[in-house]
């Protein structure tokens, strides 16, 4: 999608399309033919020094967020021969009770860092919110900030 919208290949912290940042997450097919999430959705590498050094409120987590435009497609085999969009959300922090959660999720990886060092960080942290290895993990020292499939879930309407 990025690149039929014209977006190069880029990993900059910034949202990708200046104003605005594209997330794309699939959805599977349940048994009963519901839709789910289908994986949890990277939203930023994770700077252990700029994180230390930025409360929530001016983090690269939270610009990230502010200008998501999440598009869920539905995930029809390994070939990806063809991908159906079915939905496009515009990420909504206005619920105090989902920005507070996601704030207490950062809080955390950075009293963490501070306390116990950037190779702390677990995917088992947070609640809508983890910091986890980028990628298929196994060795991996990155580290990123994925919304769980619940958060997703909630982002989409689903």
């Amino acid at each position: 999608m990025e690149r039929y919208l014209g977006l190069p290949l880029n990993s900059a912290q910034a949202p990708n399309f200046g104003s605005w940042e594209l997330k794309i997450v699939p959805l599977k097919r349940l048994r009963d033919g519901t839709l789910a999430v289908k994986e949890t959705m990277a939203i930023t590498m994770i700077d252990p020094v700029n994180v230390l050094q930025k409360p929530f409120e001016d983090s690269h987590l939270l610009t990230k967020l502010s200008k998501a435009v999440v598009c869920a497609r539905i995930f029809e085999s390994k070939a990806e021969r063809s991908s159906l969009l079915y939905k496009v959300s515009v990420f909504d922090l206005s619920e105090p009770d989902i920005y507070e959660q996601v704030k207490r999720d950062y809080e955390d990886v950075r009293e963490t860092i501070r306390r116990s060092g950037f190779q702390a960080l677990s995917g088992s942290m947070g609640v809508l919110v983890q910091p986890r290895t980028k990628g298929a993990g196994h060795g991996s020292t990155s580290r990123a900030f994925y919304a769980r499939t619940t958060f997703v879930t909630h982002i989409l309407g689903l």
